[in-house]
């Protein structure tokens, strides 16, 4: 049997898991939902969902993969063979890591996007249209049926050359590189708008409180969609990167939650503000707010042309990130039921990635809508069936407190056996009801 990779760091490790969670969720999505939603009467529930999924669903995915040393099938292989249904078990693993295929594949395409603009940024294209609809024309020029081949298929390239190096020499250490420089490239976007005038009216857009907000359950809706989302529970990524945990290295779940959230405020307390120095609402979200009003934004803003190349290298480097998960659970399938190796396995994979996502291009928007609706939530239940109700109380207990000094609290199990399951499939039904809330 071959030797099963693992992080060479906790802190390798913490970095790849901030990595998958950190992504166009946090940019795009966050920003406006704020807006939208009473700003600190937004960010109140969400804070509390973050903390409810990070130290439920985070802590059992590691756990449960880290348990298996394997993937998503596998996994619920074992889990069901316990009662003596393996097969069954292994059957429904295929759900999570077809579903991140299937949303790696649509990435793929949002991915392309972002690299020809990031590109175009030191180009001057990114900048050049004189007004927004130039701007929403050579975004729809590009985002259409074929639109974007030669920057898609280039986007996949790069993500597979660092996922065949293997789990400490390539995902570990391009994150501990990506991740930082995130960080530190928002950072100073932040402190560029703080300076900008009318940013102050952003601020206090961003951390009021509408009682009005605060007590409509659509604000709730919303929050919880954007914490369950935003954390990658999906039964897949955070699984996979489990299983490559060493025993001695405890779940952090913690930081990867706290990061993650950091990592949403700073794009929000850069987007809101720049909007509010040019009386714009931040009422747009998703790819328009990325690729056509923000450069629109940001062309009239003083040192625009830097502004756009700091911004758009910051995006790709989440964006990567997150891709390089994705793909992960997928690749390391093909590895544990084929034999093939690691190279071979990211080549196999990376052809039916560059074929499909080039299909898709023309409706990629669809795409991840049916996976973010139906797939990730589902994905994310079953896990969390297969951990805590199938494998039971005893077994959760021993896995959660490996590695820790001290035994984890008593309320772990019953809160993620009676809230956080139930909670993921709610995020399933609200999700049909209401066309997505992630």
């Amino acid at each position: 049997m071959r030797k099963r990779e693992s992080f060479n760091s906790r802190w390798g490790f913490i970095l790849a898991c901030i990595g998958s969670a950190v992504g166009m969720g946090n940019i795009w999505m966050f920003p406006t939902r704020v807006s939208l939603y009473g700003g600190g009467a937004f960010l109140i529930p969400y804070f509390i969902f973050v903390i409810l999924i990070g130290f439920t669903g985070v802590i059992s995915e590691m756990s449960f993969g880290r348990a298996t040393r394997s993937g998503p099938i596998d996994a619920f292989g074992i889990a069901c063979e316990s009662r003596g249904h393996r097969k069954a078990g292994e059957a429904l693993g295929w759900i999570p890591v077809l579903g991140a295929l299937a949303m790696a594949i649509g990435y793929t395409v949002v991915m392309g996007w972002i690299l020809k603009y990031t590109i175009g940024t030191f180009t001057g294209t990114v900048l050049a249209p004189a007004d927004i609809d130039g701007f929403a024309g050579a975004f729809d020029s590009m985002a259409s049926s074929f639109g974007n081949n030669f920057w898609q298929t280039a986007a996949l390239v790069i993500c597979m050359i660092i996922l065949m190096f293997g789990v400490g020499s390539g995902i570990e250490k391009a994150n501990k590189i990506m991740m930082p420089v995130f960080f530190v490239l928002f950072i100073i976007l932040d402190i560029y708008v703080a300076f900008q005038p009318g940013a102050v009216d952003g601020y206090h857009y961003i951390f009021r409180v509408d009682p009005k907000a605060l007590s409509d359950p659509v604000t709730w809706i919303f929050a919880l969609g954007q914490a369950f989302f935003s954390l990658s529970v999906a039964g897949n990524g955070t699984l996979i990167y489990g299983s490559y945990l060493p025993d001695t290295v405890p779940a952090s779940a913690a930081r990867v939650a706290f990061f993650d959230t950091i990592a949403a405020m700073l794009a929000a307390l850069v987007i809101i503000p720049a909007m509010a120095t040019t009386g714009a609402q931040l009422d747009q979200g998703g790819p328009g707010l990325l690729f056509i009003y923000l450069p629109h934004l940001i062309k009239a803003m003083p040192g625009g042309r830097i502004i756009a190349i700091i911004f758009f290298a910051a995006v790709f480097l989440a964006g990567m990130s997150s891709l390089m998960n994705l793909y992960e659970a997928p690749i390391a399938t093909i590895q544990e039921k084929t034999g093939l190796g690691r190279k071979a396995s990211c080549l196999v994979i990376a052809a039916i990635g560059i074929v499909v996502s080039m299909l898709i291009q023309g409706i990629v928007s669809d795409w991840m809508d049916v996976l973010s609706i139906y797939i990730c939530p589902l994905g994310a239940g079953l896990a969390g069936i297969m951990f805590f109700w199938v494998l039971g109380k005893k077994y959760v207990d021993k896995q959660v407190n490996t590695g820790r000094e001290k035994p984890f609290t008593g309320l772990f199990f019953p809160i993620c056996k009676y809230i956080y399951i139930p909670i993921c499939f709610l995020v399933l039904i609200l999700g049909i009801a209401l066309g997505g809330i992630g």
